[in-house]
């Protein structure tokens, strides 16, 4: 048996060859040129916690594959990369493991780094940033300056997550359990209010509401309309019996008539201050437990309603009603005002609690389906619908009619009017923690609050801190760099402690890709108008009422500061899912499920991880890692290293087989460049494979060395590039193509090549599928009736009768009427 002269397939010499040819050819450079149309791709960029994990490789090897796509269809594609370097992992490092976070944050992005240039990516390195550089958060807090200049920044007191053994604020990681204990030593958590700064978001509320001309996912969409949470109603003044007013909103004005009492949130300021002597310490102690617990815990549905009635009465003003008012912790104080009137015959929460305490029940709208209800006896709330009843001058009216009308009424009156309102709240950014950007502002006695000079910013991050077990920012014990001179009075000021929230960080980085080293702007204003907006940006789900929204604020504020332009910072959001471990869990390490692909790399290469990842999965689904499958792309990649290497000898390949094979060509390139817009990784791969197959049968049937085998080759490696760069790349120069296939244009498909010669013809009788038949493509009705009537399946189903009628539906069936 003669041995194969074709060397073997070994990834692990090739790739590194052309990971270092790229970059020192500078292949993947991005820089502005007019003649090209742009495109700016982008996905998220990692936190540096020490390793890429699998899901990263999910992630960025699809978006990178598309990226390549669109750069051979002729874009000038950039699509850069870079760390979101500040954050609480680092300090918790630096506290576990007795090393500064700066030091165990560049270490990690040394690591990742090299880790990304071992996926064969097409990141522009040039372009990489990292949020924990000066150079970077001089401009962040650069952007908080102008936020704080124009009225979009504030600060004022806030409740805040406090251990009282540690003496120090905590992130919400750091607050664990459903008893909602320290993580460091176990005490349990407490609120207390401290001075924070803040965004303005609210302000933006409505326009972020607007997705006109954003391609975004619908789910995204959905979830960030639900976090806003705008609803229309009305806002009315309630009066304590000492004259004390409380605002509440409520969307349904119509049911005032039936608010039998009030509950406030337990953080209200009311409630100390209406609470009566004897109902002093039971509320004191509820309050205390309530507040400790999370929004998500106080809003469960299906959480035991609790309560405690303060002793204090409110005035409802429709009616002059003395009503009770309570305290509970299913009302919060960051959502509306901290403050409900409750009408239990027409809300279920409301029901329950005023069943549970023994509460009034008043019916105001009686439905027109149902026999006349009783409070008393009403065994659960009923739909606010029907007709007005007990509503004073509202009565009789139609209850979808009656919105308005209640409106007017509490107008007309002075103490409401028509409002709208939103779950969303102002975006807090103060962070009690040193690995942050500080915030730019000084204290000074004389002059109040003053912003750090543009000139003088940065305001570094001092390198010599001491971390204390406390887990308490070294920034408020430092002995000298909170203290400094006021620029304004030269008096003696001190600097804010607090640090920005990372989120502010990644709010603009995408700005930032655009011109690294600019210093005198955040970013060139050339670079801008060239690369703006983001094209394409991909990243997970989860980030969709945060990060997503933080950056559709910025840029909205950004822009009208006169700073950007446009209404969106990204035209188009693709989400991708989670991989999971074979076991079907979440990867964690607890659990010993955790693939790495470092490992995977080394056993099988970057180019086979790269395509499994693609073709595994439904990109926007995810699903649990198979170790086994990954073999079987193995052995293709292996396989067509074999295909186009191996000599061959060229036989008697017939015209007629070279269409065949030329159709099959161009129906996979037809299909994969639709798959590519779609974000249809998996296809792409399983459409390669099938034609690997086909290219192999017809290679062995003497198609070697055809002009038919040249251009199926050629085609195949340029639709092979964007998902295995390597090995592409590789085969290519090997076949003395010139250099690099990555530069190559997209193949373009031949329409007339894809069309079929021949079709499936359905034969019914009487509408019912008896027999199928292969037929030319241009097959007349004449010839397409005669051959369905020549059916032996169709002469049994007729048993000797004559048909009454033939029906011929071009291109698809016949039907033959009995």
């Amino acid at each position: 048996m003669p041995v194969s002269t074709t060397p073997r397939y070994i990834p692990a010499k090739i790739e590194p060859k052309w990971q270092k040819k790229w970059e020192v050819d500078g292949l993947y450079h991005a820089d502005i040129d007019p003649s090209k149309p742009k495109y700016y791709a982008m996905t998220m960029l990692p936190y540096p916690s020490g390793n890429l994990h699998i899901g990263h490789w999910y992630a960025m090897t699809p978006s990178d594959a598309r990226a390549r796509f669109l750069r051979m269809h002729g874009y000038n594609v950039m699509f850069p990369m870079g760390f979101d370097a500040f954050g609480l992992p680092a300090e918790n490092a630096a506290i576990q493991r007795n090393i500064h976070p700066k030091q165990w944050t560049y270490d990690n992005i040394d690591h990742m780094r090299e880790q990304m240039r071992s996926m064969g990516n097409m990141f522009d390195w040039r372009r990489e940033m990292i949020s924990a550089d000066p150079q970077y958060y001089r401009w962040t807090q650069w952007f908080f300056s102008q936020f704080l200049k124009n009225g979009l920044a504030y600060r004022q007191k806030s409740l805040v997550d406090w251990c009282p053994h540690c003496n120090t604020t905590l992130a919400r990681e750091q607050v664990v359990g459903d008893d909602r204990h320290c993580e460091r030593c176990h005490t349990p958590v407490i609120k207390k209010e401290l001075e924070q700064w803040f965004f303005r978001i609210t302000n933006y509320a409505d326009e972020l509401l607007d997705f006109t001309g954003l391609d975004w996912p619908e789910p995204v969409k959905t979830l960030q309309t639900n976090w806003i949470g705008r609803s229309e109603g009305a806002a009315v003044i309630f009066k304590t019996e000492q004259g004390d007013p409380m605002e509440i909103f409520t969307t349904r004005p119509d049911t005032l008539w039936g608010a039998t009492f009030m509950v406030l949130a337990p953080e209200h300021p009311l409630v100390k201050k209406i609470t009566s002597a004897g109902q002093k310490d039971q509320v004191e102690t509820y309050v205390a437990e309530a507040i400790r617990q999370t929004d998500i815990q106080r809003e469960a549905t299906d959480k035991e309603k609790t309560g405690v009635f303060t002793g204090g009465y409110a005035i409802n003003p429709v009616n002059g009603e003395r009503i009770p008012i309570w305290v509970a912790d299913y009302v919060l104080m960051n959502y509306g005002t901290g403050a409900i009137m409750a009408v239990p015959a027409h809300d279920q929460r409301d029901f329950e609690f005023a069943r549970k305490f023994g509460l009034e029940v008043k019916v105001v709208i009686q439905p027109d389906d149902m026999p006349a209800l009783d409070g008393v006896t009403m065994t659960e709330s009923v739909p606010a619908r029907g007709t007005m009843v007990n509503s004073g001058p509202l009565n009789g009216t139609p209850a979808d009619e009656a919105f308005n009308q209640a409106i007017n009424f509490v107008e007309e009156r002075g103490f409401g009017k028509k409002s709208v309102n939103y779950r969303l709240r102002d975006w807090l950014i103060s962070r009690q923690r040193y690995w942050g950007a500080p915030i730019p502002v000084l204290y000074c006695e004389k002059c109040g609050t003053v912003p750090v000079p543009d000139e003088d910013l940065p305001v570094l991050l001092p390198d010599d801190v001491e971390w204390k077990p406390t887990g308490e920012s070294p920034l408020k014990l430092h002995p000298t760099w909170r203290f400094t001179t006021c620029p304004q009075c030269g008096g003696k000021a001190e600097r804010e402690t607090d640090t920005m929230d990372t989120f502010m960080c990644s709010s603009w980085y995408h700005l930032r890709y655009l011109s690294l080293h600019e210093e005198q702007a955040p970013f060139d204003q050339k670079e801008y108008d060239y690369w703006m907006p983001v094209d394409t940006y991909t990243g997970g789900i989860e980030h969709a009422t945060m990060h997503l929204m933080y950056t559709r604020f910025f840029h909205k504020a950004c822009r009208d500061l006169g700073i950007v332009k446009g209404a969106e910072p990204m035209l188009q959001l693709r989400n991708q899912g989670q991989i999971l471990g074979p076991d079907g869990q979440r990867m964690s390490k607890s659990r010993g499920n955790v693939v790495d692909p470092d490992e995977q790399v080394r056993l099988y290469g970057a180019d086979t991880v790269r395509a499994f990842l693609m073709f595994g999965f439904r990109w926007a689904e995810g699903g649990p890692w198979d170790p086994g499958n990954i073999t079987g792309v193995q052995r293709w990649l292996n396989r067509i290293w074999n295909l186009f290497l191996d000599a061959g000898k060229p036989g008697n390949y017939s015209a007629e087989k070279s269409k065949v094979l030329r159709r099959k060509l161009h129906q996979t390139l037809q299909a994969i460049t639709r798959d590519y817009e779609q974000f249809e990784f998996n296809t792409i791969v399983s459409g390669l494979m099938e034609l690997a197959n086909s290219l192999q049968d017809a290679r062995m049937d003497g198609a070697y060395g055809t002009p038919v085998w040249q251009e199926a080759t050629n085609i195949y490696l340029r639709m092979l590039a964007p998902v295995c760069p390597h090995i592409a790349e590789e085969l290519w120069e090997r076949l003395r193509m010139p250099y690099s296939i990555h530069t190559q244009s997209w193949p373009a498909v031949d329409e007339q090549a894809t069309a079929e010669d021949e079709i499936t013809l359905v034969i019914q009788v009487n509408g019912k599928l008896r027999d199928k038949i292969i037929v030319p493509v241009d097959i007349s009705e004449t010839k397409a009736k005669e051959l369905a009537l020549a059916s032996e399946t169709v002469h049994k189903f007729l048993d000797g009768a004559k048909p009454r009628k033939v029906i011929y539906v071009p291109g698809r069936l016949v039907n033959i009427v009995k």
